[in-house]
């Protein structure tokens, strides 16, 4: 292809590569697919070459020198064009910056998850500046007067320097604690919606797996934040933490003196476990993100199924500079909405609480809720203890600590269970509406009911004081529905996935009920229905064409109403289309 025109600064050949502006020896020429005919010679004087005349490729002024248009580069023209000679970023953003993503609201709970990691590390940070993880015990003289003269660690002291005499302190504190439990709402939130719409499925499962990495590390990383204060709510949770430690048989006597170096509570538990707050978990969490955001753009974006998606390519808006552009807006109103809870609700008054002590416990003591079900489980859990070759298992406690991992390995194995039961080897890029998938989509309603269940365990104190109720009343409850509610769920879910299956069928075959009635020539009495659209009818029978593979379907009660709006008659124009590799 041709190269027409004078070769100006910055200015694109016809196979749209773009052309240097500094000079550039042979050798570093990038080369093309394209075949390009002679480009026309420079005349000495940087006039206009012979109009029939042509050269084997663009002349370059000298570097530093000007264009032969008579223009001087510009130096953001002479940066860019430095750092694609060295690192290929034209060609990489040609290919990248054009990635489709499809438009659904769901898509934004990922996001939601990214903003507020980002605004957990910008705001951990700066809160890192002020803190001093040490357990070295102080007398507190500062702004907050009901503790003046109380001896504390200089960790629980610095938190209230923090939240009274730091300016912005507080409100960063704030921000930082709610975008820490935003952020752990999102992933989980997140993954139910990648579950249930069968998007973990070949060639994801991998990905999947990166993001339950960063559940279980951001659930971890919540408690070892939560902990660093040193307050009398924190405490308490350590406490059930080294619990939980001293439970394991034989080794949780060693466990819980290298944790805490030495007698509960120790003076090394904060400094350790700011270490794995503010870098090794963050480092990893942080890798496992780009990670996750590379398999994304690999394997490109799962999409509902619609009139022109298919398995193979992707319909939506292209990264630059419409998706950019909306994704910079959301991360502005995710900071400012986080912002705002911050600035108006108060979470975690370390103050109200007071510096942690041994022999004190405070009342009402709850973990953060993404934790609160570990602790229904032992809340729940009776107290039964054996004897065995002289060691005491303590099983109110053993049994929901192997109990609570389990329930999340449950979540991260899962794709490969169900692509292990069902034989299913195919790759899949078009999402499942969650009732086309009735058993799914009831093991996941099942497990969510299962967790709420905990998590009400968790509370039950709080539960009977609040409901004036007695708290055996509700530990009671709690137990037999931990058995019979999420087996409930389960077949009710399941049952009202297949009622909608037929509901949907019914539609596909008669068309949608109009509410006029219409007397025929013989007397009877019907109800006119009137046929769906193309793009609603290829929703709804988009997983049965799937299952059948393809050809024709013999399926009758798959055909419309109506033969003129058969799937296909129609094609909705997709704005942007990019193909599967």
């Amino acid at each position: 292809m041709t190269a027409t025109g004078t070769g100006g600064t910055g200015e694109r050949a016809a196979s749209g590569e773009r052309v240097a502006s500094g000079d550039r020896a042979a050798s570093g020429v990038r080369a093309t697919s394209r075949k390009q005919a002679p480009s026309r010679e420079r005349a000495p004087s940087g006039g206009r070459a012979a109009s029939g005349e042509q050269a084997t490729s663009r002349e370059r002024a000298p570097s530093g020198g000007r264009a032969p248009s008579g223009e001087q580069a510009s130096s953001g023209e002479r940066v860019a064009d430095w750092l694609d000679g060295r690192l290929g970023l034209h060609s990489l953003g040609r290919r990248y910056l054009r990635k489709v993503f499809p438009d659904h609201w769901s898509f934004l709970l990922g996001e939601i998850c990214l903003y507020s990691f980002v605004v957990l590390v910008l705001t951990g940070v700066y809160l890192t500046l002020f803190f001093h993880p040490s357990m070295n015990e102080v007398v507190y003289h500062g702004s907050y007067v009901p503790l003046n003269g109380i001896r504390m660690s200089e960790a629980y002291a610095s938190t209230l320097d923090i939240s009274f005499d730091v300016r912005g302190g507080l409100l960063i504190r704030q921000i930082h604690h709610w975008a820490a439990l935003v952020f752990l709402a999102a992933m989980l939130t997140h993954m139910m919606r990648h579950f249930f719409t069968g998007s973990f499925r070949k060639p994801r499962e991998v990905n999947w797996v990166f993001g339950w990495t960063l559940l279980l590390l951001g659930m971890f990383e919540g408690l070892f934040g939560y902990s660093l204060p040193d307050d009398l709510l924190s405490g308490t949770g350590l406490r059930f933490v080294n619990g939980a430690l001293l439970a394991t048989p034989v080794v949780g006597t060693y466990l819980s003196f290298f944790l805490f170096g030495g007698e509960f509570p120790g003076h090394d538990i904060v400094a350790r476990f700011y270490a794995l707050h503010v870098l090794l978990i963050p480092g990893i969490m942080a890798a496992l993100v780009v990670a996750h955001l590379i398999l994304v753009v690999y394997h490109k974006h799962t999409q509902f199924a619609g009139p022109g998606r298919t398995e193979r390519n992707v319909v939506g808006t292209p990264f630059m500079p419409v998706y950019l552009a909306k994704a910079g807006g959301f991360f502005f109103l995710v900071f400012g909405v986080l912002a705002l809870i911050a600035a108006v609700a108060t979470v975690n008054p370390v103050w109200a609480y007071g510096p942690y002590r041994a022999d004190q416990v405070s009342t009402g003591a709850q973990p953060d809720w993404y934790l609160g079900f570990a602790e229904g489980l032992v809340r729940v859990m009776p107290g039964w203890e054996i004897t065995l070759w002289g060691h005491t298992l303590v099983l109110g406690v053993l049994v929901p600590v192997l109990v609570f991992p389990l329930l999340l390995v449950a979540i991260g194995v899962y794709p490969f269970v169900e692509a292990w039961i069902t034989g299913d080897r195919r790759e899949h890029h078009l999402l499942d509406r969650p009732r086309n998938r009735p058993v799914r989509t009831a093991l996941g309603a099942a497990w969510i009911s299962l967790y709420l269940i905990l998590l009400a365990g968790g509370g039950n104190d709080i539960v009977a004081t609040r409901f004036h109720l007695s708290i055996n009343t509700v530990t009671w409850t709690v137990r037999i529905s931990l058995l019979v509610v999420p087996v409930v769920v389960f077949v009710v879910t399941r049952r009202f996935c297949l009622g909608l299956q037929l509901r949907d069928r019914d539609l596909v075959a008669h068309g949608r009920a109009t509410g006029v009635v219409r007397r025929l020539p013989h007397g009877e009495y019907v109800e006119v229905h009137r046929p769906l659209g193309p793009g609603e009818l290829h929703t709804l029978t988009e997983h049965e064409r799937r299952r059948l593979g393809p050809g024709p379907s013999d399926d009758r009660d798959l055909q419309p109403a109506d033969p003129q709006s058969a799937v296909g008659g129609a094609r909705v124009t997709a704005r942007q289309d990019e193909t599967q590799p």
